[in-house]
């Protein structure tokens, strides 16, 4: 079948569920049958004119057979379980860093400062100092005293920007409450995904280990692989294969032996962890 934006999903799992099994217990069955196959809908493509279902999965079958499809990679069941918790993971998180940036604009322009000094730091200071300000503290040394060592601004320089606080308007105080508690429920279903997907790749410890060690990695950015590519990436035959679908493979557009383009292809963008100086925690 073709892969029509996201109507082909329900299809292929009452196909897979059902039709599939039967296909591979009835007599005389091969090896072949009862395979499904997706196909990218740009390589059967038809002439212009009224589009006839009869005719396309006729055309579908005969460039099928002539191998003049682009098949889609559609992982098992068991995989495409990994990619939904990791994928609802990624965009949650997502949803994290915006409820941040929204926190950095909820204290107005009077203590617009002071929230962007208290959320320059990624430990604890980032949710001590914007919870005491939305809690009703006006105290800009008690303020800054919540700040860690390691802080980048000094002592004076926090006292100056919190200072503003005292005259900080409840509403924004309300706001900014709301904001902190969102980030909160935000960390706790993460922690949850957090467990689902170690829970899930359990019998893959060793995949996930070894895939963590790799410099800049960590045990996020392997459960995020192996969740795309599968815990053994058995479906593609070789690295170069695996490497042209995630697309970590530069060009090498040569014209007179002049390089026109290195530019790697989009691939699979999920399937690319953000690249990190420090191996993730």
């Amino acid at each position: 079948m073709e892969s029509t934006a996201q109507y082909w999903k329900p299809v292929w799992g009452a196909l897979e569920r059902y039709w599939k099994p039967i296909c591979q217990t009835q007599e005389g069955a091969r090896a072949m049958s009862g395979t499904l196959h997706l196909a990218q809908a740009q390589s059967n493509r038809g002439r212009r004119g009224r589009k006839k279902d009869f005719r396309d999965a006729e055309r579908l079958v005969k460039r099928l057979v002539a191998h003049e499809l682009l098949l889609s990679f559609v992982p098992d069941v068991e995989q495409r379980l990994w990619r939904t918790v990791v994928r609802t993971k990624y965009q949650i998180t997502r949803n994290r860093v915006q409820l941040q940036n929204r926190l950095r604009g909820s204290a107005g322009r009077s203590a617009h400062q002071a929230i962007q000094l208290g959320l320059r730091s990624a430990g604890a200071s980032a949710r001590r100092m914007p919870a005491a300000v939305a809690n009703g503290e006006t105290n800009h040394e008690t303020l800054a005293a919540l700040a860690d060592r390691g802080f980048r601004a000094t002592q004076k320089q926090l006292r100056d920007a919190l200072g503003v606080c005292q005259e900080l308007n409840p509403v924004y105080r309300r706001l900014i409450r709301m904001v902190l508690d969102e980030v909160a429920s935000i960390d706790k279903r993460i922690e949850q995904l957090n467990q689902e997907m170690a829970n899930l790749l359990r019998p893959h410890e060793d995949q996930v280990r070894r895939l963590a060690e790799v410099p800049g990695r960590g045990v996020d950015s392997a459960q995020q692989v192996i969740a795309e590519v599968g815990a053994t990436a058995a479906t593609f035959p070789s690295e170069k294969q695996l490497s042209s679908w995630v697309g970590a493979c530069p060009g090498d557009a040569e014209s007179a032996e002049v390089n026109r383009s290195r530019r790697s292809p989009q691939g699979q963008k999920s399937a690319k962890p953000p690249s990190k100086s420090a191996p993730e925690k």
